[in-house]
Protein backbone atom coordinates (compact mmCIF):
# COMPACT_ATOMS: atom_id res chain seq x y z
CA UNK A 1 0.00 0.00 0.00
CA UNK A 2 1.42 3.27 -1.16
CA UNK A 3 1.66 6.09 1.60
CA UNK A 4 -0.65 8.84 1.36
CA UNK A 5 -0.69 11.74 -1.09
CA UNK A 6 -0.54 14.79 0.88
CA UNK A 7 -1.08 17.12 -1.69
CA UNK A 8 -4.35 14.94 -3.15
CA UNK A 9 -5.60 14.77 0.58
CA UNK A 10 -5.54 18.04 0.65
CA UNK A 11 -6.89 19.39 -2.18
CA UNK A 12 -9.82 16.89 -0.98
CA UNK A 13 -10.40 18.54 2.22
CA UNK A 14 -9.51 21.52 0.98
CA UNK A 15 -13.20 21.23 -1.40
CA UNK A 16 -14.57 19.15 0.94
CA UNK A 17 -15.03 15.99 -1.10
CA UNK A 18 -17.46 13.65 0.54
CA UNK A 19 -16.59 11.05 -1.73
CA UNK A 20 -13.26 10.53 0.23
CA UNK A 21 -14.69 10.51 3.69
CA UNK A 22 -13.59 7.13 5.13
CA UNK A 23 -10.80 6.68 3.18
CA UNK A 24 -8.68 8.59 5.40
CA UNK A 25 -9.16 10.86 8.20
CA UNK A 26 -7.42 14.81 8.56
CA UNK A 27 -6.03 15.44 11.78
CA UNK A 28 -5.08 19.02 12.77
CA UNK A 29 -2.61 19.89 14.80
CA UNK A 30 -3.47 23.33 15.92
CA UNK A 31 -7.14 21.99 17.62
CA UNK A 32 -6.33 18.30 18.53
CA UNK A 33 -9.26 17.05 16.47
CA UNK A 34 -9.19 15.00 13.48
CA UNK A 35 -12.46 15.27 11.09
CA UNK A 36 -13.25 13.43 7.91
CA UNK A 37 -12.62 15.62 4.42
CA UNK A 38 -15.80 16.84 3.93
CA UNK A 39 -16.01 18.88 7.23
CA UNK A 40 -17.53 21.90 7.10
CA UNK A 41 -15.33 24.01 9.09
CA UNK A 42 -12.60 26.03 7.52
CA UNK A 43 -10.20 24.45 5.98
CA UNK A 44 -7.06 24.43 8.33
CA UNK A 45 -3.67 25.63 6.87
CA UNK A 46 -1.08 22.87 5.08
CA UNK A 47 1.32 23.30 7.98
CA UNK A 48 -1.08 22.54 10.71
CA UNK A 49 -2.75 19.36 9.22
CA UNK A 50 -2.01 15.54 8.83
CA UNK A 51 -3.83 12.64 7.79
CA UNK A 52 -4.23 9.18 8.67
CA UNK A 53 -5.77 6.18 6.96
CA UNK A 54 -7.72 5.08 10.24
CA UNK A 55 -9.77 6.78 13.04
CA UNK A 56 -7.77 4.55 15.66
CA UNK A 57 -4.61 6.06 14.22
CA UNK A 58 -5.86 9.73 14.24
CA UNK A 59 -6.70 8.62 17.93
CA UNK A 60 -3.70 6.69 18.67
CA UNK A 61 -1.78 9.76 18.10
CA UNK A 62 -3.99 12.32 20.42
CA UNK A 63 -6.37 13.54 18.41
CA UNK A 64 -10.29 13.24 19.47
CA UNK A 65 -12.93 13.15 17.22
CA UNK A 66 -14.90 16.37 15.70
CA UNK A 67 -18.13 17.11 17.09
CA UNK A 68 -19.06 18.67 14.02
CA UNK A 69 -18.53 16.60 11.14
CA UNK A 70 -18.58 13.35 13.47
CA UNK A 71 -16.09 11.21 11.14
CA UNK A 72 -17.20 8.22 13.28
CA UNK A 73 -20.37 8.42 11.46
CA UNK A 74 -19.21 8.34 7.61
CA UNK A 75 -19.51 5.44 5.70
CA UNK A 76 -16.36 3.00 5.65
CA UNK A 77 -13.92 2.28 3.58
CA UNK A 78 -15.02 0.56 0.49
CA UNK A 79 -11.20 -0.47 0.17
CA UNK A 80 -12.00 -3.56 2.40
CA UNK A 81 -14.77 -4.89 0.27
CA UNK A 82 -12.95 -4.76 -2.99
CA UNK A 83 -9.51 -6.55 -1.64
CA UNK A 84 -8.51 -9.81 -0.54
CA UNK A 85 -5.48 -10.08 1.28
CA UNK A 86 -4.97 -10.69 5.08
CA UNK A 87 -5.19 -6.65 5.86
CA UNK A 88 -8.54 -6.76 4.12
CA UNK A 89 -9.79 -9.79 5.65
CA UNK A 90 -8.69 -8.93 8.98
CA UNK A 91 -10.51 -5.70 9.00
CA UNK A 92 -13.76 -7.64 7.48
CA UNK A 93 -13.09 -9.43 10.91
CA UNK A 94 -12.66 -6.56 12.68
CA UNK A 95 -15.48 -4.74 12.01
CA UNK A 96 -17.41 -8.26 12.54
CA UNK A 97 -16.75 -8.20 16.17
CA UNK A 98 -14.16 -11.13 16.05
CA UNK A 99 -11.39 -9.43 18.32
CA UNK A 100 -13.87 -8.19 21.12
CA UNK A 101 -15.23 -12.28 21.14
CA UNK A 102 -12.30 -13.95 20.95
CA UNK A 103 -9.17 -11.23 21.03
CA UNK A 104 -6.16 -10.63 18.35
CA UNK A 105 -5.71 -14.71 18.95
CA UNK A 106 -8.81 -15.22 17.42
CA UNK A 107 -8.05 -12.96 14.52
CA UNK A 108 -5.29 -14.15 14.09
CA UNK A 109 -6.42 -17.65 14.00
CA UNK A 110 -8.90 -17.10 11.29
CA UNK A 111 -6.71 -15.36 9.60
CA UNK A 112 -4.02 -18.42 9.38
CA UNK A 113 -1.12 -16.54 11.08
CA UNK A 114 0.37 -15.45 14.38
CA UNK A 115 -1.04 -12.62 16.26
CA UNK A 116 2.29 -11.02 15.83
CA UNK A 117 2.64 -11.39 12.15
CA UNK A 118 -1.48 -10.29 11.95
CA UNK A 119 -0.65 -7.28 14.24
CA UNK A 120 2.24 -5.58 12.22
CA UNK A 121 0.44 -6.29 9.12
CA UNK A 122 -2.56 -3.91 10.24
CA UNK A 123 -0.14 -1.63 12.09
CA UNK A 124 2.16 -1.21 8.94
CA UNK A 125 -0.85 -0.17 7.02
CA UNK A 126 -2.89 1.56 9.14
CA UNK A 127 -1.12 3.30 11.66
CA UNK A 128 -3.16 1.05 14.48
CA UNK A 129 -2.99 -2.52 15.74
CA UNK A 130 -6.49 -4.89 15.52
CA UNK A 131 -7.20 -3.93 19.39
CA UNK A 132 -7.29 -0.06 18.73
CA UNK A 133 -9.18 -0.32 15.84
CA UNK A 134 -11.74 -2.71 17.92
CA UNK A 135 -11.31 0.09 20.31
CA UNK A 136 -12.59 2.48 17.90
CA UNK A 137 -15.21 0.09 16.56
CA UNK A 138 -17.00 -0.14 20.31
CA UNK A 139 -16.60 3.43 20.81
CA UNK A 140 -19.11 4.11 17.52
CA UNK A 141 -21.43 1.61 18.72
CA UNK A 142 -21.54 2.98 22.12
CA UNK A 143 -22.01 6.29 20.65
CA UNK A 144 -24.87 5.36 18.40
CA UNK A 145 -26.71 3.38 21.70
CA UNK A 146 -25.93 6.58 23.67
CA UNK A 147 -27.60 9.03 21.09
CA UNK A 148 -30.56 6.78 19.83
CA UNK A 149 -31.44 4.44 23.05
CA UNK A 150 -32.75 5.21 26.62
CA UNK A 151 -30.38 1.71 27.79
CA UNK A 152 -27.94 2.03 30.66
CA UNK A 153 -24.75 3.24 30.79
CA UNK A 154 -23.51 -0.60 31.73
CA UNK A 155 -25.67 -1.95 29.38
CA UNK A 156 -24.87 0.25 26.44
CA UNK A 157 -20.79 -0.71 27.58
CA UNK A 158 -21.25 -4.45 27.42
CA UNK A 159 -23.14 -4.41 24.02
CA UNK A 160 -20.46 -2.26 22.72
CA UNK A 161 -18.06 -5.03 23.80
CA UNK A 162 -16.39 -2.98 26.49
CA UNK A 163 -15.65 -5.62 28.95
CA UNK A 164 -15.72 -3.17 31.85
CA UNK A 165 -17.65 0.04 32.38
CA UNK A 166 -14.28 2.00 33.26
CA UNK A 167 -13.01 0.97 29.99
CA UNK A 168 -16.40 2.35 28.65
CA UNK A 169 -16.05 5.56 30.27
CA UNK A 170 -12.43 6.48 29.56
CA UNK A 171 -12.61 5.20 25.88
CA UNK A 172 -15.53 7.69 25.50
CA UNK A 173 -13.96 10.63 26.97
CA UNK A 174 -10.63 9.66 25.26
CA UNK A 175 -12.26 10.09 21.65
CA UNK A 176 -15.03 11.93 22.21
CA UNK A 177 -13.53 14.77 25.28
CA UNK A 178 -17.07 14.43 27.37
CA UNK A 179 -18.23 12.17 28.90
CA UNK A 180 -21.42 8.95 28.31
CA UNK A 181 -24.15 11.82 30.12
CA UNK A 182 -23.05 14.32 27.56
CA UNK A 183 -23.71 12.48 24.31
CA UNK A 184 -27.01 11.33 25.38
CA UNK A 185 -29.46 11.64 22.90
CA UNK A 186 -33.43 11.67 23.61
CA UNK A 187 -34.80 7.93 22.78
CA UNK A 188 -38.30 7.02 24.28
CA UNK A 189 -37.93 3.81 24.59
CA UNK A 190 -35.46 0.48 24.79
CA UNK A 191 -37.09 -2.53 23.10
CA UNK A 192 -35.91 -1.74 20.17
CA UNK A 193 -33.20 0.29 18.46
CA UNK A 194 -33.54 2.30 15.20
CA UNK A 195 -30.14 3.23 13.64
CA UNK A 196 -29.29 5.13 10.59
CA UNK A 197 -26.97 4.02 8.18
CA UNK A 198 -25.07 6.60 6.00
CA UNK A 199 -23.84 5.51 2.60
CA UNK A 200 -22.08 7.20 -0.32
CA UNK A 201 -24.31 8.81 -2.96
CA UNK A 202 -25.84 8.01 -5.47
CA UNK A 203 -27.66 5.44 -3.95
CA UNK A 204 -30.19 3.25 -5.13
CA UNK A 205 -31.46 1.65 -2.22
CA UNK A 206 -35.36 0.59 -3.80
CA UNK A 207 -33.69 -1.11 -6.20
CA UNK A 208 -31.19 -3.25 -3.75
CA UNK A 209 -34.54 -3.66 -1.56
CA UNK A 210 -36.27 -5.40 -3.87
CA UNK A 211 -33.64 -7.69 -5.39
CA UNK A 212 -33.31 -8.94 -1.46
CA UNK A 213 -37.16 -8.64 -1.05
CA UNK A 214 -37.75 -10.88 -4.65
CA UNK A 215 -35.95 -13.32 -2.92
CA UNK A 216 -36.94 -13.48 0.79
CA UNK A 217 -37.31 -16.55 1.97
CA UNK A 218 -41.01 -17.15 3.41
CA UNK A 219 -41.04 -17.61 7.57
CA UNK A 220 -36.97 -16.01 8.12
CA UNK A 221 -37.35 -12.91 5.46
CA UNK A 222 -40.66 -10.79 4.15
CA UNK A 223 -40.83 -7.51 1.90
CA UNK A 224 -43.58 -5.22 1.34
CA UNK A 225 -42.42 -3.49 -1.52
CA UNK A 226 -40.97 -0.83 1.25
CA UNK A 227 -39.38 -2.20 4.03
CA UNK A 228 -37.09 -5.73 3.87
CA UNK A 229 -37.00 -7.55 7.50
CA UNK A 230 -35.29 -10.66 7.94
CA UNK A 231 -34.39 -12.73 11.38
CA UNK A 232 -30.77 -12.88 12.39
CA UNK A 233 -28.65 -15.15 13.48
CA UNK A 234 -25.68 -13.81 15.28
CA UNK A 235 -22.78 -15.03 17.35
CA UNK A 236 -24.74 -14.50 20.70
CA UNK A 237 -28.53 -15.26 20.08
CA UNK A 238 -30.74 -14.02 17.56
CA UNK A 239 -32.42 -11.17 16.15
CA UNK A 240 -34.63 -9.18 14.05
CA UNK A 241 -34.09 -6.07 11.80
CA UNK A 242 -36.39 -4.25 9.30
CA UNK A 243 -34.71 -2.08 6.46
CA UNK A 244 -35.97 0.87 4.71
CA UNK A 245 -34.04 2.40 2.07
CA UNK A 246 -33.97 6.30 2.40
CA UNK A 247 -32.09 8.64 -0.56
CA UNK A 248 -28.69 9.22 1.86
CA UNK A 249 -29.20 6.17 4.30
CA UNK A 250 -30.54 3.23 5.13
CA UNK A 251 -33.07 3.45 8.76
CA UNK A 252 -32.89 0.01 10.38
CA UNK A 253 -34.97 -1.17 13.29
CA UNK A 254 -33.08 -3.91 15.46
CA UNK A 255 -34.17 -6.18 18.07
CA UNK A 256 -31.55 -8.31 19.74
CA UNK A 257 -31.81 -10.61 22.43
CA UNK A 258 -28.18 -10.59 23.73
CA UNK A 259 -26.97 -6.83 22.73
CA UNK A 260 -23.60 -7.97 22.68
CA UNK A 261 -24.74 -8.94 19.25
CA UNK A 262 -25.23 -5.50 18.00
CA UNK A 263 -21.41 -4.50 16.39
CA UNK A 264 -21.95 -7.72 14.68
CA UNK A 265 -25.73 -7.04 13.61
CA UNK A 266 -24.72 -3.34 12.10
CA UNK A 267 -21.22 -4.98 10.34
CA UNK A 268 -23.49 -7.62 8.67
CA UNK A 269 -25.91 -5.65 7.24
CA UNK A 270 -23.73 -2.61 6.44
CA UNK A 271 -22.41 -5.77 4.05
CA UNK A 272 -25.06 -7.56 3.27
CA UNK A 273 -26.62 -3.79 1.89
CA UNK A 274 -23.14 -2.96 -0.03
CA UNK A 275 -23.10 0.38 2.53
CA UNK A 276 -19.32 0.84 1.94
CA UNK A 277 -18.90 1.05 -1.84
CA UNK A 278 -17.99 3.64 -4.09
CA UNK A 279 -20.97 4.52 -6.11
CA UNK A 280 -18.28 7.25 -8.41
CA UNK A 281 -15.46 5.04 -8.84
CA UNK A 282 -18.01 2.51 -10.38
CA UNK A 283 -19.76 4.56 -12.49
CA UNK A 284 -16.80 5.51 -13.52
CA UNK A 285 -15.51 2.48 -15.12
CA UNK A 286 -18.66 1.56 -16.27
CA UNK A 287 -20.33 3.90 -17.95
CA UNK A 288 -18.25 3.81 -20.93
CA UNK A 289 -19.78 0.41 -21.67
CA UNK A 290 -22.98 0.27 -19.67
CA UNK A 291 -26.26 2.56 -19.55
CA UNK A 292 -25.47 3.30 -15.69
CA UNK A 293 -26.99 6.03 -15.94
CA UNK A 294 -30.72 4.61 -15.77
CA UNK A 295 -29.85 3.02 -12.52
CA UNK A 296 -27.77 5.83 -10.50
CA UNK A 297 -25.75 4.05 -7.35
CA UNK A 298 -26.69 0.50 -8.08
CA UNK A 299 -24.89 -1.98 -5.36
CA UNK A 300 -24.26 -5.38 -5.43
CA UNK A 301 -25.90 -6.69 -2.12
CA UNK A 302 -23.86 -9.43 -0.62
CA UNK A 303 -24.89 -11.81 2.09
CA UNK A 304 -26.10 -11.54 5.55
CA UNK A 305 -25.33 -14.90 6.54
CA UNK A 306 -22.75 -16.56 3.77
CA UNK A 307 -23.28 -20.27 4.64
CA UNK A 308 -27.54 -19.64 4.00
CA UNK A 309 -26.53 -17.94 0.91
CA UNK A 310 -24.46 -21.22 -0.46
CA UNK A 311 -27.15 -23.39 0.49
CA UNK A 312 -29.37 -21.14 -1.38
CA UNK A 313 -27.40 -20.64 -4.49
CA UNK A 314 -27.42 -24.56 -4.82
CA UNK A 315 -31.01 -24.82 -4.33
CA UNK A 316 -31.39 -22.44 -6.97
CA UNK A 317 -29.51 -23.89 -9.92
CA UNK A 318 -31.31 -24.13 -12.66
CA UNK A 319 -34.60 -23.26 -11.55
CA UNK A 320 -36.14 -19.68 -11.43
CA UNK A 321 -35.73 -17.08 -8.32
CA UNK A 322 -39.55 -18.07 -7.64
CA UNK A 323 -38.92 -21.41 -7.45
CA UNK A 324 -35.77 -21.29 -5.61
CA UNK A 325 -37.37 -18.78 -2.67
CA UNK A 326 -40.06 -21.56 -2.59
CA UNK A 327 -37.27 -24.27 -1.63
CA UNK A 328 -35.38 -22.27 0.58
CA UNK A 329 -38.96 -21.69 1.97
CA UNK A 330 -39.56 -25.57 2.18
CA UNK A 331 -36.13 -25.99 4.07
CA UNK A 332 -36.79 -23.54 6.42
CA UNK A 333 -39.75 -25.36 7.40
CA UNK A 334 -41.73 -21.78 8.24
CA UNK A 335 -38.43 -20.17 10.18
CA UNK A 336 -37.87 -18.23 11.84
CA UNK A 337 -34.21 -18.69 11.15
CA UNK A 338 -32.96 -20.78 8.57
CA UNK A 339 -30.89 -23.84 9.25
CA UNK A 340 -27.41 -24.24 10.19
CA UNK A 341 -25.09 -25.67 7.85
CA UNK A 342 -24.72 -28.38 11.07
CA UNK A 343 -28.34 -28.50 10.59
CA UNK A 344 -28.44 -29.79 6.82
CA UNK A 345 -25.21 -31.91 7.05
CA UNK A 346 -27.28 -34.45 8.92
CA UNK A 347 -30.17 -34.79 6.76
CA UNK A 348 -30.92 -37.53 4.03
CA UNK A 349 -30.58 -36.46 0.91
CA UNK A 350 -33.06 -38.99 -0.10
CA UNK A 351 -35.69 -36.89 1.50
CA UNK A 352 -35.53 -34.08 0.45
CA UNK A 353 -37.80 -32.55 -2.01
CA UNK A 354 -35.33 -31.71 -5.07
CA UNK A 355 -33.58 -33.73 -7.68
CA UNK A 356 -31.40 -36.34 -5.89
CA UNK A 357 -28.21 -35.14 -7.46
CA UNK A 358 -29.31 -31.92 -6.36
CA UNK A 359 -29.68 -33.03 -2.78
CA UNK A 360 -26.47 -34.86 -2.63
CA UNK A 361 -24.39 -31.50 -3.45
CA UNK A 362 -26.62 -29.70 -1.23
CA UNK A 363 -26.01 -32.20 1.71
CA UNK A 364 -21.94 -32.52 1.15
CA UNK A 365 -21.69 -28.67 0.98
CA UNK A 366 -23.60 -28.28 4.15
CA UNK A 367 -21.36 -30.88 5.24
CA UNK A 368 -17.90 -29.32 4.51
CA UNK A 369 -19.33 -26.01 5.19
CA UNK A 370 -19.81 -27.79 8.89
CA UNK A 371 -16.23 -29.24 9.13
CA UNK A 372 -14.75 -26.12 8.25
CA UNK A 373 -13.23 -27.19 4.45
CA UNK A 374 -15.25 -24.61 2.76
CA UNK A 375 -14.72 -21.15 4.60
CA UNK A 376 -17.02 -18.60 3.41
CA UNK A 377 -16.39 -16.27 6.49
CA UNK A 378 -15.63 -12.40 6.39
CA UNK A 379 -11.99 -13.37 6.78
CA UNK A 380 -12.19 -16.44 3.90
CA UNK A 381 -9.84 -15.92 1.07
CA UNK A 382 -12.15 -15.58 -2.00
CA UNK A 383 -9.70 -17.65 -4.37
CA UNK A 384 -9.40 -20.58 -1.89
CA UNK A 385 -12.87 -20.76 -1.12
CA UNK A 386 -14.12 -20.65 -5.19
CA UNK A 387 -11.47 -23.62 -5.51
CA UNK A 388 -12.97 -25.46 -2.30
CA UNK A 389 -16.43 -25.00 -4.20
CA UNK A 390 -15.41 -26.07 -7.13
CA UNK A 391 -13.95 -29.41 -5.49
CA UNK A 392 -17.82 -30.52 -4.52
CA UNK A 393 -19.11 -32.77 -6.96
CA UNK A 394 -22.87 -30.78 -8.45
CA UNK A 395 -21.32 -27.05 -8.15
CA UNK A 396 -19.92 -26.02 -11.61
CA UNK A 397 -18.54 -22.51 -12.69
CA UNK A 398 -21.96 -20.64 -12.35
CA UNK A 399 -22.70 -21.57 -8.47
CA UNK A 400 -18.93 -20.89 -7.67
CA UNK A 401 -19.35 -17.27 -8.99
CA UNK A 402 -22.00 -16.52 -7.68
CA UNK A 403 -21.40 -17.63 -4.11
CA UNK A 404 -18.01 -16.01 -4.35
CA UNK A 405 -20.17 -12.56 -5.17
CA UNK A 406 -23.16 -12.75 -2.84
CA UNK A 407 -21.62 -15.00 0.11
CA UNK A 408 -17.98 -13.44 -0.33
CA UNK A 409 -18.66 -10.00 -1.56
CA UNK A 410 -16.21 -10.03 -4.08
CA UNK A 411 -16.95 -6.83 -6.22
CA UNK A 412 -15.48 -8.56 -9.78
CA UNK A 413 -17.09 -11.55 -10.76
CA UNK A 414 -18.87 -12.35 -13.74
CA UNK A 415 -21.18 -14.99 -14.31
CA UNK A 416 -20.59 -17.56 -16.57
CA UNK A 417 -23.77 -19.05 -18.84
CA UNK A 418 -26.12 -16.70 -16.94
CA UNK A 419 -29.38 -16.17 -19.20
CA UNK A 420 -30.54 -13.25 -18.37
CA UNK A 421 -26.98 -12.12 -18.62
CA UNK A 422 -26.65 -13.24 -21.76
CA UNK A 423 -30.20 -11.82 -23.11
CA UNK A 424 -29.66 -8.59 -21.71
CA UNK A 425 -25.90 -8.20 -22.82
CA UNK A 426 -27.35 -9.36 -26.38
CA UNK A 427 -30.33 -6.59 -26.09
CA UNK A 428 -27.84 -4.37 -25.66
CA UNK A 429 -25.60 -5.22 -27.86
CA UNK A 430 -23.26 -5.47 -24.56
CA UNK A 431 -20.14 -8.05 -23.64
CA UNK A 432 -21.23 -9.75 -20.28
CA UNK A 433 -17.88 -10.61 -19.00
CA UNK A 434 -15.85 -7.13 -20.52
CA UNK A 435 -12.30 -6.77 -19.40
CA UNK A 436 -13.33 -3.14 -19.17
CA UNK A 437 -15.70 -3.45 -16.25
CA UNK A 438 -12.91 -5.02 -14.17
CA UNK A 439 -12.66 -4.73 -11.01
CA UNK A 440 -16.56 -4.01 -10.85
CA UNK A 441 -17.64 -6.87 -13.00
CA UNK A 442 -20.26 -7.63 -10.31
CA UNK A 443 -21.88 -4.27 -9.98
CA UNK A 444 -21.55 -4.70 -14.18
CA UNK A 445 -23.45 -8.36 -13.56
CA UNK A 446 -26.24 -6.07 -11.36
CA UNK A 447 -26.71 -3.71 -14.10
CA UNK A 448 -27.21 -6.26 -16.96
CA UNK A 449 -30.01 -8.46 -14.38
CA UNK A 450 -31.73 -4.78 -14.04
CA UNK A 451 -31.37 -4.19 -17.58
CA UNK A 452 -32.91 -7.43 -19.00
CA UNK A 453 -36.02 -6.91 -16.60
CA UNK A 454 -36.70 -3.28 -19.17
Amino acid sequence: MQPLDFDACYRAVDSRDARFDGWFYTAVRTTGIYCRPSCPAITPKRRNVEFHRSAAAAQAAGFRACKRCRPDSSPGSPEWNTRSDVVARAMRLIRDGVVDREGVAGLANALGYTPRHVSRLVTEELGAGPLAIARTHRARTARTLLESTDLSAADIAFASGFHSVRAFNETIQQIYAVNPRQLRGHSTGTETITLRLATRQPFAGDVLLRFLGERAIPGVETWDGVTFTRNLRLPMAAGHASVTAQPDSVRVTLTLEDLRDLTSAVARLRRMLDLDADPVAIAHTLSPTLPIERIPGLRSPAAFDPEETAIRAVLGQQISVAAARTAAGRLAAGGPLFPTSGELAALDPQTLPMPRRRARTLVELATRLADGRVHLDPGADWDQAERDLLDIPGIGPWTAKYIRMRALGDPDVSLPGDLGIIRAAAHWGLDGDDARCKPWRSYATHYLWNLERD
